[in-house]
């Protein structure tokens, strides 16, 4: 995002037919768009030294996040997963953004070999980050809550859902709260309550 000069830059893969129908697009086409939805960003004010891990295309939100910890003099740390060398993206944007970059491939294909959640975990052991950032592929934000809840780290997840309505009311992107009875489960909703969660207050 270039809010100096109004510009609003979207990054994706294609995935799927709706992806693949935006691929089609040319300068100057139209798309119809229902947002900003929900609160939809990280909060970063009460932290100076940020942890932000992400995985595929969970990494483009963090690189706008990283952006604007930089320039409010925060240290960024990040670290980037991928499933090889072919699908490293945005590598010397988040260089530019960051105080100490770590990209893995679960192959080996590019830089270190394997998880990005392990490298985050070792370098943990001798840096004190205030609060972890993170999106990316369920398992592995599943894996990062459950090590930053036991270890009682701040940590804020960016959880994806498909969202139909916009709205709160199809229920297509309900998550379930960590304290919700279990005869009686209660519900976040993504588009309204998200897309960014306190990592301790939802089941995922």
């Amino acid at each position: 995002m270039d809010r100096k000069n109004g510009i609003l830059e979207f990054i994706f893969q294609v995935k799927g037919k709706g992806t693949e129908l935006l691929s089609r697009k040319e300068v100057g086409d139209k798309i119809d768009i229902i947002g900003p939805l929900g609160y939809g960003t990280f909060k970063t004010e009460k932290y100076k030294k940020l942890a932000v891990i992400g995985g595929g295309i969970g990494i483009f939100p963090l690189y706008e996040l990283s952006k604007e910890a930089k320039a409010e003099k925060k240290e960024v740390h990040c670290y980037l997963g991928f499933r090889n060398k072919d699908f490293v993206m945005l590598e010397k944007e988040f260089k530019e953004v960051t105080d100490n970059l770590v990209i893995t491939t679960d192959d080996g294909s590019y830089q270190n070999k394997g998880f990005a959640i392990d490298y985050l975990i070792e370098d943990m052991k001798k840096e004190n980050y205030d609060c972890i950032y993170a999106c990316g592929p369920l398992p592995m934000l599943k894996a990062i809550q459950k090590y930053a809840n036991k270890n009682n780290i701040a940590c804020q997840i960016s959880l994806e859902e498909r969202m139909g309505c916009g709205l709160g009311v199809c229920l297509g992107c309900a998550v379930k709260t960590a304290k919700s009875p279990k005869d009686a489960p209660e519900y976040f909703h993504v588009c309204k309550g998200g897309p960014v969660f306190n990592a301790k207050d939802v089941e995922i």
